[in-house]
């Protein structure tokens, strides 16, 4: 009887060895290697899973800080609002003009596409503005490289505005104010309409405040709920709250700096889009359509500057259209969903 047991306990100890071994390999491929003092914590966001949820620091600002003091005392006023315009110095008047419209309530953010940036100092305001500097690129480059979700987290309001705009009739606080009451979550201001070319829907009405859909010509809007009828402003002067930037800053594609194509696809990032998305009236700005950042492109085979650069809208237009449309059909066939006309 002896006999028999040894054998048996042995084969205990064996099969208890082999899961145990089994056990620790599934723990070690499937979990990180911890020690009771050490941290996984896999709700904090990724890559950040090792540290206490305590010191997680997720999102950031535009907040000029001391070189010396207490941290919590550098801030007098924290601005509510952002607004960017990308510039080159030959507007340096327009944008002085621009500028002095937004109070105290705006971080100022300016992006130079001609890398002429100390000359600005001549301002007082300038000295107070964030200045960010590449050469010969847009705002939408800018835009994805420099104005991600988290940095502009603080702020209500996220402006993203050419240089070259007229804004003898606006006032930024007025305009915030007209966007919080009427629900809009992308908004432009109203463009006279006797100045340079729009469209219907984004030309400024001399009646109301606000207005969200307008008649195009025959044939242009299959729905009156859609673009360019509806659920539409142009990417001159756009304004997004908080929560449909994070949305817009998604779409923006990474090698498409121009931003054609983006007007018409905003609708995807507010729901219902033809709620959600007007033009200010009350509040009104002119188009100057001062060609400056075309004339930064370079002259090849005998066409302008502009010419070239005119050309490569037209095709990151088509590029982005194509995209679009390629990923919702992948998504909604994914989903074994009638992908929609």
């Amino acid at each position: 009887m002896s006999g028999c047991r040894f054998p048996l306990e042995r084969m205990r100890v064996l099969v208890t060895t082999f899961i145990g071994v089994m056990f620790g390999l599934f723990i070690g491929t499937n979990f990180p290697t911890l020690s009771l003092t050490e941290i996984w914590e896999p709700t904090n966001p990724r890559g950040a899973e090792r540290l206490p949820p305590g010191i997680i620091e997720a999102t950031s600002d535009f907040f000029l800080r001391r070189l010396w003091g207490i941290p919590n005392e550098d801030l007098t006023i924290k601005p509510k609002y952002l607004v960017t315009f990308t510039v080159g110095y030959d507007q340096k008047k327009n944008i002085d003009a621009a500028v002095k419209k937004f109070s105290e309530n705006f971080t100022v953010v300016l992006f130079h596409y001609d890398g002429r940036t100390t000359e600005w100092n001549e301002f007082e305001w300038s000295k107070r503005a964030i200045h960010v500097s590449a050469p010969k690129q847009t705002k939408w480059w800018y835009a994805k490289r420099f104005l991600h979700p988290d940095v502009v987290a603080p702020y209500d309001y996220i402006f993203i505005w050419d240089e070259d705009l007229g804004v003898e009739h606006f006032d930024a606080e007025e305009y915030v104010k007209l966007v919080r009451k009427h629900g809009l979550e992308i908004s432009q201001p109203g463009i006279e309409p006797n100045k340079g070319l729009t469209w219907q829907m984004t030309k400024r009405r001399g009646y109301g405040e606000v207005h969200k859909k307008t008649e195009e010509r025959p044939g242009w809007c299959s729905d009156p709920h859609l673009p360019p009828c509806a659920a539409f402003v142009e990417i001159m002067a756009p304004v997004f709250s908080r929560d449909a930037w994070r949305c817009v800053w998604h779409m923006i594609q990474n090698d498409l700096i121009h931003g054609w194509g983006l007007d018409f696809a905003l609708r995807k990032c507010v729901e219902p889009p033809h709620e959600k998305i007007g033009v200010v009236d009350a509040q009104w700005i002119v188009h100057q359509t001062i060609p400056s950042l075309g004339n930064q492109g370079q002259s090849e085979e005998g066409k302008a500057p502009w010419e070239g650069v005119r050309e490569r809208c037209r095709t990151e237009w088509e590029i982005f259209q194509n995209r679009m449309a390629t990923s919702e059909k992948a998504y909604f066939e994914s989903m074994k969903i009638k992908f929609p006309a």
